[in-house]
């Protein structure tokens, strides 16, 4: 890829640039603003750069048997990491991906194209307006990745939203959210009992340091009518270069303590990352 050069746009909300990685042909970052959005690698679509994004990937590898044909429902595009790594490890999956940012959808059709053969429908709207319109019972998987610069919108933290997901799930489905915070997790622990509200079986994955409240971070929240497979969950963050810790049960209602579930109202964004927290050097 040596003729590879950085493109930047000026997108809907903001300004996107696509830099090449000069150590692995044909593979990317996407920033926006500056932060780092999305990492793909053309030629190889199960590469996840991201820590969050292999957890995320983890939870898809073990929401249903291998290979097993899924309906995915992706919040927030970016350059369209997780449907590539569904389109590769479970063929012929049907998948939306709702971006609120029209001109980064362009961006990334133009210069990282979906492999051929890929059932992926990109569709330009607000996540929760799409969830509002979306059909009944019609969605494996919910896959929440969705940012307004660095913060997850306050519109999509509440229980008026967890319930529209619900209905769009499937019984035996499963909500994934990536959502960043740090110590004392006020906003984390809000949001686990805001899904509590409407899913019996909650999960969390994040790395020891930021549970400990070393450091500002992302986790994964799992949620959902039916129990996720916990050990080999585990098995496979705890096996990750950056090894991760999977809550659930007593410890997850522990953690999430007296928090309240929260109202369309009282909703708010999630918290501002300190200065270089997911910068890049």
């Amino acid at each position: 890829m040596k003729d590879a050069i950085p493109v930047t746009r000026t997108i809907d909300h903001g300004t996107a640039k696509l830099m090449p990685d000069i150590d692995r042909e044909r593979a990317w970052l996407l920033t926006v603003d500056g932060a780092p959005q999305s990492y793909v690698d053309l030629d190889a679509p199960t590469h996840l750069e991201f820590e969050y994004a292999r957890r995320l990937g983890y939870v898809l590898d073990v929401v249903a048997e291998p290979g097993q044909v899924l309906d995915v429902l992706h919040l927030g595009g970016g350059a369209l990491t997780l449907p590539r790594y569904v389109a590769a490890t479970r063929p012929r999956s049907r998948q939306d991906v709702v971006e609120v940012d029209r001109g980064l959808l362009e961006l990334v059709a133009e210069h990282l194209p979906l492999p051929e053969g890929a059932r992926v429908a990109l569709h330009a709207s607000d996540a929760r307006k799409w969830l509002e319109n979306a059909a009944t019972d019609s969605a494996d998987v919910i896959v929440a990745d969705v940012f307004g610069g660095s913060r997850v919108p306050a519109h999509l933290t509440s229980v008026a939203y967890v319930r529209e997901a619900a209905r769009v799930l499937r019984g035996s489905g499963a909500y994934l959210a990536n959502l960043p915070d740090a110590a004392p997790f006020d906003f984390l622990r809000s949001q686990l009992a805001t899904l509590a509200t409407v899913f019996e079986e909650l999960v969390l994955i994040a790395e020891p340091g930021v549970l400990r409240g070393r450091r500002f971070g992302n986790a994964v929240l799992v949620a959902g009518r039916e129990p996720v497979d916990i050990a080999a969950l585990a098995r496979l963050t705890a096996a990750d270069a950056f090894p991760a810790r999977v809550e659930h049960g007593a410890a997850l209602r522990d953690f999430i303590g007296d928090a309240k579930a929260v109202r369309d109202e009282d909703a708010v964004p999630s918290p501002e990352p300190p200065d270089g927290a997911f910068g890049i050097g």
